[in-house]
Formats: C-alpha cells, structure tokens, sequence
C-alpha cells in the first residue's frame, strides 16, 4: 500500500511538471521547439526514475510484511510448544493423583474389611456378655427373692429420700449462707455510704425572729393607725407579731419563702429608716428579687456541690426554692442532697452509673417546691417535672419509685430509696410533734394488742420495734410466722411513718415447780 501511494504521488507530480512545461512553453512558444523536446526528454527521465523508486519501495514493503508475518507465525508456535508441555505436565500429575488414590482406596477397602470382622466378633462377645448378664440377674433374684424391677423400685426410692434430705440440708444452708452474706454485705456497703455521707442536721420552723435596734422601732414599725404593718403584711402574706418581746418581732407564716421576703425587707427597712407604704412597697419588691436572685444561687450550689451537670434552669430554680421547704423539720434541700450523695456513694459500691444516680438521688423530692401550689403529690408533681424537663425514663421512675408509688424499674430506684429512707430516719434528721409521736406509739400497740394470743406489747426504740409477747397455749411456731406477718401489713395499711418498724414475736414457755 505505501509503494502505490508513492508511486501515484510521483505521477500526479510529474503530469504537475508536464503541464507546468506545456504552459510555459505555451507561453514561450516563440523561443523554440527545442526547448521543447529537452523538457520532454526531462520529463521522461524523471517519470522513469520514479517508476524505479516506487517499484523499489513496494519490494521492500513486501519483504517487511512476509518478516512480520514469519516473526508473528514464529511467535504463535513457541506459545503453541509451551502449552502443550504445559498440559503435558497437568496429565502426569493427574495421572500419578489418579494412582495414589486407588491405592488409598484399596487401603479403605482393607480396612472396612477388618472393620467387619472386628464388630463380627464384638456383637459375638455382646451376646455372651447379655447371656451371662441374664444368668447373674437371675442368681441374684433367686438369692435375694425379689425381681429386678422390684430391687430397681426399692433402690430408686432409698436413693431418691437420701437425695431429697440431702438437697432440703444443702438448700437451706445455701439460702442461710446467702442471707447472711448478703446481709452482711448490704451493711457494709450502707454503713460505708453513711460514714463517707456528712450531712449538716437542720431544723426549721415556721417563724423568724427580728432583731430590733431597740423598742421605739415597734412604734415607727406599726406606724399610723397600723398603716405600716397592715402595708407589710399585705405585701409579704406574713403576719407580724409584735408582743412584749424586748427588741424584737415575730414574723410567723406557713410559706417559708414569704418570710425570707418579709424578714429580708424589714431589716432593710429598719437599717434605712425611713418606713412608710411606699418605701414599704419598694423594699418589699427588692426583697422579693434578692429572694429569688438567692434561690437560683442556692439550686446552682446544690448542683455544684453534688457534681451533676445539664439539670435544666428551672429545675434548678426549684431546688433553690426547696431550701425554704421542710419535712418533719429536715430542711428539704439539704434532705436532697444529702439523698444524692448517698446514692452515689451506693452506686460506686454497686459498680452502677454515679452520675445517673446522683441526678435521680437530687431530683427524687423536686415535687416538694410546688406541691403547695399544684394538686397531687410531691411524687406525681416531681414525676411530671422531670418528664416535662427531658429528664432521663430511669431519674423519672426513681423519683415515682422512690415512695413506692410505682414499681423500680431500675436498681438506681432502688438505690434512691435506700439513700432517702436512710437519711429521713439517721438520728435527729427529723423531729415531730410530741403528740404525733406518742400517738404512734399507742397505735403500733393497740394494732398488736388486737390480734387474739397477744398478751401484752411493747412499743421500742422510738417507735421502729414493736416486741410481742404471745400466750404459748393458744400460738405455735407456726402461728407466730402468720402473726408477725399480718401485723406488718396491718401496720403499713393503717399508720404512716419513716422508715421501717421492726415486728418482733415472742413465745415464751415456762415450767414452775417447788422444792418442799
């Protein structure tokens, strides 16, 4: 292809120059027909000696071609060689498999084959050993007089009593054992919490006392026609009492936050000076701001001072308010985080989430700060605040477990009523009336004297154990474990109290006789 290019490439150049000449001549016909010829004799040569070149050309593109040609059939039967020494090679190996596995295949055979044999002679020494066996069970029923089913019965049962009494023992000790460890442990690990628990005792009651520079005070205190302490007491809610007390008046109201705001804007009105209603009214609003400044102070405190973190700003606000709230005279937010700290000393001990019990520990008593201004329970209230401040479903069912209202869900619930049971019930945590305590007392005797076998109890240890001294004729042992029962739910259906009671049952015999 490429010498037939070349060569009409060299044609079309040389009619070019042919019909270039013939126009030039054209042109210059006058200069002579000799130029003429000599440019044809010209043209002539040239076409020629293209004529040779591209033969030359095409001869050697040939030659090039039957190279590449030889070189590539050259190529083809040396792959062609390596193949089929390659599969050459495939075909002895498979072959020498081939061998191989016939020979493992004839030793598999003369194995089966020894197999055989070998089980012949087992099912062979079976039967014999059946044979004697059945000869030697029947030597032994003649000796004994009793068939093998009937030996079989009777050793079954011997053994099944033996292991009956054996698994009673083993079953009680195990449940001794684990009662005593786990009583053991769950005081270790109570009285560890306690001991690393240091809790401030705070008791309050409903009034505050106001000191007063001296006695004229009252009079500029009362003002006008009382005009001054009508103004206070309308502002704050408080009632002012202002008796013969030298040097001092009594602001008495139910609502502790109410006194905090009178007592915080009657010591600012004494230390000014000027008192009259409109100072009054001012003074009372900038108490009302500190009071509140004070409450967020003291909800951030708290939350500080337990080491959890994320509350939400208004429960935090609410535990502030708790620090005017108060239980039995326990302070309410001092119960709290006291209640938190225990929880998370509990769960250290238990391998639980600190934090997670802490939170729910702090939180567990949050119905408190508004259970005077919303119907329901501080549990339902504090329930409901958690679960309207994204508080987690386990610090919520802690809050709502930690009464018993609800079932735990959690060993964090069960842990945060541990912690709050052991801090309303430590010594001087909380007080009560004197009349409500006596009252108690007599109600835990009267329920225990009106089962029929009593003959007389007695209320201890401050009300949390009533001992029980039953007539031994008319109660058992047996009686006892029924009786001690039903006048712990008696008692829990019928009276209210912190913590628990511990219900004691005693039967006492006795045998008397004189020496004469």
């Amino acid at each position: 292809m490429n010498g037939a290019t070349i060569i009409v490439s060299i044609i079309v150049a040389l009619v070019a120059v042919v019909v270039t000449l013939f126009a030039a001549n054209k042109h210059h016909e006058t200069q002579g027909k000799n130029k003429v010829d000599s440019a044809e004799a010209k043209a002539r040569e040239i076409i020629d000696e293209a004529v040779k070149s591209a033969e030359a050309k095409k001869r050697e593109a040939m030659l090039e071609a039957k190279e590449d040609a030889m070189r590539q059939k050259n190529d083809l039967d040396k792959e062609i060689r390596e193949r089929r020494a390659e599969i050459q090679r495939s075909e002895h190996r498979i072959s020498q498999k081939e061998d191989n596995l016939e020979k493992k295949l004839e030793a598999v055979e003369k194995r089966e084959a020894e197999f055989a044999r070998q089980e012949q002679q087992l099912n062979k020494q079976r039967e014999e050993v059946a044979k004697l066996n059945q000869q030697r069970v029947q030597e032994l029923e003649r000796i004994s007089g009793l068939t093998s089913e009937q030996a079989k019965e009777q050793l079954l049962k011997s053994v099944e009593e033996d292991v009956k009494l054996d698994a009673a023992k083993l079953i009680k000790e195990s449940l001794t054992q684990a009662k005593d460890e786990a009583e053991k442990k769950a005081r270790e690990i109570v009285v560890s919490a306690i001991q690393k628990c240091s809790a401030d005792h705070v008791a309050e009651t409903t009034i505050s006392v106001v000191q007063l520079p001296n006695d004229e005070m009252k009079g500029r205190i009362i003002g006008r026609e009382g005009r001054n302490i009508r103004t206070l007491e309308t502002m704050t809610g408080v009632e002012l009492i202002i008796d013969d007390t030298p040097e001092a008046v009594i602001l008495s109201a139910f609502d502790p936050v109410r006194r905090e705001i009178a007592r915080i804007a009657l010591e600012k009105l004494i230390v000014d000076g000027r008192i009259h209603p409109a100072r009054i009214e001012e003074t009372v609003e900038k108490a009302k701001k500190e009071v509140e400044q004070q409450i967020r102070e003291e909800g951030d405190a708290a939350a500080l001072e337990v080491g959890v973190q994320g509350i939400h700003p208004e429960l935090l606000r609410l535990l502030g308010k708790m620090k005017f709230r108060t239980s039995y005279g326990q302070n309410v937010l001092k119960h709290s985080i006291e209640v938190a700290q225990l929880s998370g000393l509990l769960a250290a001990e238990l391998g639980l989430d600190v934090r997670v019990a802490k939170r729910a520990g702090l939180l567990h008593d949050i119905g408190k700060a508004v259970d005077r201004e919303q119907e329901g329970t501080h549990v339902q209230l504090g329930a409901d605040l958690c679960r309207k401040y994204k508080e987690s479903q386990t610090v919520v069912n802690a809050v709502e477990a930690h009464h018993g209202d609800v079932e735990p869900e959690t060993l964090i619930a069960c842990i945060v009523q541990a912690a709050d049971t052991i801090s309303a019930a430590r010594p001087g945590a909380r007080r009560e009336a004197m009349e409500t305590y006596t009252n108690r007392l007599k109600e835990l005797e009267e329920i225990s004297n009106s089962f029929k076998g009593v003959e007389k109890s007695f209320a201890i240890q401050a009300g949390r154990e009533i001992r029980i001294m039953v007539v031994p004729e008319q109660v058992t042992d047996a009686d006892m474990v029924i009786m001690a029962r039903d006048i712990s739910k008696q008692i829990e259906n019928q009276l209210e109290y912190p913590g628990q009671i511990k219900v004691n049952v005693i039967r006492e015999s006795r045998v008397t006789d004189y020496a004469k």
